[in-house]
């Protein structure tokens, strides 16, 4: 545990936060799920240690609530590879919430379609991924329990309870492969053919190192996309930041109501 990580637990522990049963990361504009949560504890981010700075409010905040007898903890705002240029960015937040006790991990983030079925609004359970970016947040830890097995990175305890909550809150999901792309820049109309030939479903530049460094810490991992956009040059898609944002902030809507459901899944499929 670093000293930052080791900071950051004392300062949750001081706001009466004694153990986080579950993590839920958020994406950029799927903030909202974490709105109107009861009695929730927020903690902006520039009091912790080791987590994301300069976020734009009301992200770059931890809120910790608790409903149908688990204690969550939301992320709201998470780190990228692309603006940092460090794989292992989101390594002191991650840990910390593990050293909080939280077990299972719930990644979310925009995602562009492949797939003519998929289309921006829907949500997406990620089954597995493609390292397009070949960067690895692990890099320079293989002396210190680098090598990780990913073969069932994506739990299937995980995902199953997600599937039983869109039978609690009717909303209907698709299941997928995603391609991680490094970023900021949008991908080619011929590396979104190359994804589709490569059995990716849709596309991101999010989830897949904090997958990684998840495994590492031992906890289960599941990942939920918004569609946001078509890829480049597929259905037409020609994706905007602007836009993908928008759609984000609509498509968080249904997001919000899967993951609200989520606990009642608890006695039904224990993770």
């Amino acid at each position: 545990m670093t000293e930052a990580v080791d900071q950051a637990v004392e300062i949750i522990y001081s706001r009466d936060v004694l153990s986080v049963d579950a993590a839920i990361i958020l994406g950029a504009g799927l903030g909202g799920v974490a709105d109107g949560l009861e009695d929730a504890i927020t903690i902006p981010y520039s009091d912790l240690p080791g987590f994301p700075q300069g976020l734009t409010e009301p992200d770059g905040a931890l809120v910790i609530a608790n409903h149908d007898g688990m204690t969550i903890a939301y992320m709201r705002g998470r780190s990228e590879f692309h603006q940092t240029g460090d794989a292992a960015s989101m390594a002191a937040p991650l840990e910390t919430l593990a050293m909080l006790g939280a077990t299972n991990f719930i990644l979310t983030s925009g995602v562009g379609s492949v797939r003519g079925d998929m289309h921006p609004g829907n949500l997406v359970l990620i089954t597995d991924h493609i390292n397009f970016g070949g960067i690895n947040p692990l890099i320079g830890m293989s002396s210190d329990g680098g090598f990780i097995s990913l073969t069932d990175a994506y739990d299937p305890k995980l995902y199953r309870r997600l599937k039983r909550a869109t039978l609690h809150c009717g909303v209907q999901t698709h299941e997928g492969v995603m391609m991680w792309f490094s970023g900021p820049s949008f991908e080619t109309p011929a590396e979104i053919k190359m994804a589709r030939t490569l059995g990716a479903d849709v596309v991101t530049t999010s989830m897949a190192p904090e997958v990684i460094l998840a495994r590492r810490l031992g906890v289960n991992v599941a990942a939920v996309g918004a569609v946001t956009h078509y890829g480049a040059g597929f259905q037409g898609g020609d994706p905007r930041h602007d836009q993908t944002i928008k759609q984000a902030q609509a498509t968080a809507i249904g997001l919000r109501r899967l993951l609200r459901a989520f606990p009642k899944t608890r006695e039904l499929t224990p993770a």
